[in-house]
């Protein structure tokens, strides 16, 4: 088939080469190169004809990804942004019928592998999951992290890629994985738009790289814009390693080395990124390499035109400096090619794009047509003994003479003959709802899946181990039971690591890990600066390569911080990928109640609301939860666990299975049976639930109190609705604002397990007030759910169910 199939050679690499194996090494490269520009330029007619729904190309930044395709190996690591086509196609990792069935949202990962349809195009990934959900042999592979379209997004992650191969070098107890390294040789490449070194992750992974000392090689890919805004509005005297100059390494510091190279000079890239990528392979020095003077032919996207806002001059002078231009004039200058000669190439690599184009198209638009086609013909036949049929014929003729039909055109027609056709029972409406049923099983499977990875060790796999007790078990500390917890796992899996603010010498705030990194190490529990977007990131590249890292972010409300990487990175991963990623990388923090705005956050609505594709665990204690990480830490998907703040102190008896008892996720458990109400909470609250529980048996009252142990997956045994079918009343009660968690709990139990038609009167929630708590205990007491507030709506209830039995207390 049509495809990039010579890939860019490193010259530097190739010992004496002869001035004709030189000159081979170059052409090849410029055919790649220009092969990519065509497909471009086709992609981007590929959109304004209709057939596509938007594109974003490489072009202008060819010359430059070719040299840096030289200096990656098998077993490196790419986290770019959507620019990097020509670095794919030279790389391998991807080819031009894959970037058309990208651009033309072929649902089928076959055919793109990247997303399977789900991105963008020109949004780019390699499959390191096998169809039996086994890690790929990396070391073997060339691999590329997930693309996202959030311009300085994937920077996190990418210091967490370059992360592993300091672990994988400096930590030889994790030889035994040599399926994701060699020695910890690999170097991590990201790239990124000028425009998008003015954000925040960019500067916060920046830093920490220099910090950590991790081969992690950052190219600048500067055109002078993002999107319309030119440089001087967007950085410090226009020149973003300038400003960067500070991280410069010198004779006994850390630090960097920057190189700068203009974008259209193909033997200075070469030579910088063979020496760029060396020192960083070798010695494990992060490097950035400014490229400059790159240009952007087709402006930025199918959405608008780059003349609207560049001069005359400066689109002369791009035209002028387009880097296969200057490429092209170094190839016939030097002898190396000729001008009939390169003619003759680029009128080659037209068609073999044009080939690539058509073949994807029609791979992508044949089995809609025979889909169609179907349908058209079940409606025929419905029409023929139907009093609807000129109707449904205008519904058949409308589907036909659709330009570029896609399958939601098809199925909608479908929909509205079965809408149109209400009370007929024939046959033929019936093979139309079966075939309409079967359509929305593959359209299910393509557009709806893999939200997490759904492997045989997925966390819901893992079998429960229920928690083991002597008879003289001792009373201790919450926080000694999570030491002993981590101490076990760390002992029985050397690829955990652990890492966050205070976690290392101190042993965290809460002292969970407590004389951990003296017994195992500064590289295994490690201290890091406040940086949250780019702990959650470490963790994040660390699990896509093989270990088992727990992220810790020392308060629930500092989450936020990190918000964007677990929501448009982390979260989206499986789905994004069709399952051909995962990062099962366990966030751990603490929440719920203690002291003051910052420090007593419960934002479950918010977690839910943005982060689907982790689970959430929000266990009410210290046991609850250590059974939780023994149970995350044996599956592979991510997850946020959010430990009561003020639990760590409170006695709990200690497990002898410390380290090897399970949690399930998704199972509630009743923690209290009763009649005559259902009251469903979880973490610090549900303690005052089971106090306000035995005051209301004293008024008589005898509640139900249920911990669904996770909201994230929800009670998948349904025992909400099962304790409803006895008491017919639900209160829910949460420390999140009105409508947060509470909403969504109330979604699960009276939608998705039809709650609401066992309830004999209205459900209710009990929440925090919608501000943040105030300080002190005064404070939380008129903030969030007391004893009191659970008895007097528990009893307000009731008065409203039967108020001769229960009159008003007020």
């Amino acid at each position: 088939m049509p495809e990039t199939t010579m890939h860019a050679t490193n010259i530097f690499d190739a010992g004496e080469l002869s001035f004709d194996e030189f000159r081979k090494i170059v052409i090849n490269d410029y055919r790649i190169g220009y092969e990519s520009r065509a497909a471009s330029i086709l992609g981007r007619r590929e959109v304004l004809t209709g057939k596509a729904k938007f594109g974003i190309f490489g072009d202008g930044k060819e010359v430059a990804q070719l040299a840096m395709a030289k200096a990656f190996r098998k077993g490196d690591w790419r986290a770019g942004y959507y620019r990097d086509q020509t670095f794919m196609f030279a790389t391998g990792m991807s080819n031009l019928k894959e970037f058309f069935a990208q651009l033309y949202a072929h649902p089928d990962p076959a055919k793109d592998p990247a997303s399977a349809g789900r991105q963008m195009n020109c949004h780019y990934a390699t499959r390191f999951i096998d169809a039996s959900g086994n890690w790929v042999n990396q070391a073997e592979t060339m691999n590329c992290s997930s693309d996202i379209s959030t311009t300085g997004g994937h920077m996190p992650r990418l210091l967490g890629l370059a992360y592993a191969s300091k672990l994988y070098r400096q930590n030889p107890e994790l030889a035994y994985l040599k399926q994701f390294s060699v020695s910890g040789n690999e170097v991590a490449f990201g790239s990124i738009g000028n425009g998008a070194t003015s954000e925040g992750l960019f500067f916060e992974t920046f830093n920490a790289g220099g910090v950590l000392q991790v081969p992690m090689a950052i190219s600048i890919w500067d055109d002078a814009y993002a999107i319309s805004v030119p440089a001087s509005l967007q950085t410090t005297k226009e020149d973003i390693s300038e400003v960067l100059k500070g991280f410069q390494r010198e004779e006994g510091t850390n630090g960097y080395e920057i190189y700068k190279v203009r974008g259209w000079d193909y033997v200075a890239l070469c030579e910088i990124y063979e020496r760029a990528i060396s020192l960083c392979r070798a010695e494990h020095v992060p490097v950035l390499i400014h490229v400059t003077e790159i240009t952007q032919p087709q402006g930025h996207s199918t959405s608008g035109s780059h003349e609207r806002y560049k001069s005359r001059e400066r689109l002369d002078w791009e035209a002028e400096h387009d880097c296969l231009v200057q490429m092209r004039k170094w190839m016939i200058e030097a002898a190396i090619s000729s001008d009939e000669e390169l003619d003759e190439l680029e009128a080659a690599a037209k068609q073999v794009v044009r080939e690539a184009q058509r073949q994807a198209w029609a791979e992508y638009h044949t089995p809609i047509i025979s889909e169609l086609e179907h349908a058209a013909g079940l409606i025929d036949d419905l029409a023929t003994q139907s009093d609807k049929s000129y109707e449904l014929r205008e519904l058949r003729d409308e589907i036909k003479k659709a330009v570029e039909p896609g399958r939601a055109e098809v199925v909608s027609a479908i929909r509205k003959v079965l809408r149109l056709t209400v009370g007929d029972n024939s046959a033929a409406r019936q093979a139309i709802q079966t075939w309409l049923g079967q359509q929305k099983e593959l359209n299910n499977e393509r557009y709806n899946t893999r939200l997490f990875t759904n492997t045989p060790f997925s966390p819901l796999h893992v079998p429960v181990v229920a928690a083991q007790y002597s008879d003289d078990a001792r009373l201790i500390d919450g926080r000694e039971i999570l030491n002993a917890c981590f101490d076990a796992n760390f002992e029985r899996d050397k690829s955990i690591v652990a890492f966050g603010e205070d976690v290392g010498a101190i042993g965290d705030v809460n002292q969970g890990f407590a004389g951990l990194q003296a017994k195992y190490g500064d590289l295994r529990i490690t201290d890091t600066g406040i940086r949250e977007s780019t702990i959650i990131g470490q963790g994040m590249g660390l699990a896509m390569r093989g270990l088992r890292p727990i992220a810790e972010i020392q308060y629930i409300d500092y989450l936020i911080y990190a918000i964007t990487v677990l929501s448009d990175d982390l979260a989206s991963l499986s789905y994004r990928t069709f399952g051909g990623q995962k990062a099962p990388v366990i966030i751990r923090s603490r929440g719920h109640r203690l002291e003051g705005i910052w420090h007593s956050g419960s934002p479950m609505g918010t977690i839910l609301n943005t982060m689907r594709g982790l689970h959430l665990c929000v266990p009410r204690n210290m046991t609850q939860a250590a059974g939780m990480y023994n149970t995350l830490l044996r599956g592979d998907e991510p997850a946020v666990v959010v430990e009561s703040l003020n639990g760590y102190r409170l006695k709990e008896k200690l497990p002898a299975n410390v380290g090897d008892f399970t949690v399930p996720l998704g199972v509630a458990e009743i923690m209290k049976e009763g009649t005559d109400m259902t009251i469903v909470s979880y973490g610090s609250t549900l303690r005052i639930v089971l106090e306000a529980a035995k005051e209301l048996e004293g008024m008589g009252i005898n509640v139900e109190v249920i911990d669904p142990q996770t909201l994230y997956p929800f009670d998948k045994e349904q025992a909400c609705r099962k304790s409803l079918e006895k008491t017919s009343k639900l209160l829910v009660i949460d420390e999140d604002i009105p409508g947060g968690g509470s909403a969504y709990i109330l979604q699960q139990i009276l939608e998705g397990q039809k709650g609401y038609y066992l309830l004999d009167s209205a459900p209710h929630t009990l929440c925090a007030k919608e501000h943040r708590p105030p300080y002190g205990s005064d404070g939380d007491y008129f903030s969030k759910p007391s004893q009191d507030d659970v008895v007097e709506a528990v009893y307000a209830m009731m008065h409203e169910a039967n108020p001769g039995k229960y009159p008003a207390i007020y």
